[in-house]
């Protein structure tokens, strides 16, 4: 399958340039970035990895909207997002973000979660929004739960339902932190075909974080590896496998040499992560 081109194709590329962000709580600053920049082409899946509590989220909140940095700034398509003329950025539709912890509305089905958004927004009306995200599960895989409650579903089909829920936006990047990292590897293996399906269907610039390194690999064009905190970009890894890909794909050697080499530069932040944890315990 080759990627078919949307409206979105090309779109959604971000500039981070030597972003720094530190947190003041109760006067002592604690920096969660420093001097990080990286840059993600339009219509790319960009991973990102590294030890925990290193300050990823916080880069992912930085480009949504939801924390503002202390310098440095981050661009959408050459049109700045935050700065030092705007610390926080607006938080808006071409930038939608889907969390590890479910979000969808236990009261209503799969369906009118979907539609909320436009609804409320005035983008769309009822009907025209109802019928939308009808289309959407069902591209997803859920045309025939369209009537359920996130109760109802698996925690697979819940998680599906809740990306089509940000895609029906049309935004122009998906940021993702951790979405599948709670789910047994049969139903993460279901959900990374699915992202791939969806992908390849809209061209979405994709921002991933993960704690796993063979989803990074499988899922991304590139992995960009952060060290512990505060996150800086260690190292960039370009994932020359052609898509589509499938399950095979981490059996064969040019995945099992991207993974070592990912592995040795995540294994050195962790180290330095766990020792850092040991003095600060002292």
């Amino acid at each position: 399958m080759t990627k078919e081109k949307n409206r979105n194709s090309g779109l959604g590329a971000l500039s981070i340039k030597n972003v720094t962000k530190v947190y003041d709580p109760e006067g002592v600053n604690v920096m969660a970035v420093d001097n990080c920049s990286m840059e993600i082409a339009g219509s790319e899946v960009c991973m990102i990895v590294g030890p925990s509590g290193c300050g990823k989220t916080t880069l992912l909140n930085a480009i949504a909207g939801f924390h503002s940095v202390t310098e440095g700034s981050i661009h959408l398509d050459g049109e700045l997002l935050c700065g030092p003329s705007k610390p926080l950025a607006d938080q808006g539709a071409d930038r939608m973000v889907v969390f590890q912890h479910g979000a969808l509305f236990p009261w209503k089905t799969l369906q009118e979660n979907v539609a909320y958004g436009p609804i409320v927004q005035k983008v769309l009306g009822s009907r025209e929004a109802m019928d939308k995200a009808g289309t959407m599960l069902a591209e997803a895989g859920l045309g025939d739960f369209l009537t359920k409650y996130p109760g109802e579903v698996s925690s697979g089909m819940a998680r599906r339902a809740e990306i089509v829920r940000a895609l029906i936006n049309d935004p122009k990047v998906l940021l993702l932190d951790e979405p599948y990292r709670a789910m047994d590897a049969l139903t993460k293996q279901i959900m990374h075909e699915s992202l791939l399906e969806t992908y390849d269907r809209t061209g979405v610039t994709i921002f991933f974080i993960t704690h796993d390194l063979e989803e990074a690999i499988f899922l991304g064009d590139k992995v960009h590896i952060v060290t512990t905190r505060p996150c800086q970009l260690k190292k960039t890894v370009e994932v020359k496998i052609p898509r589509p890909r499938s399950y095979e794909t981490q059996s064969s050697e040019a995945f099992r040499k991207l993974l070592e080499e990912v592995s040795d530069a995540v294994h050195e932040e962790a180290v330095k992560a766990f020792q850092a944890g040991e003095r600060e315990m002292a």
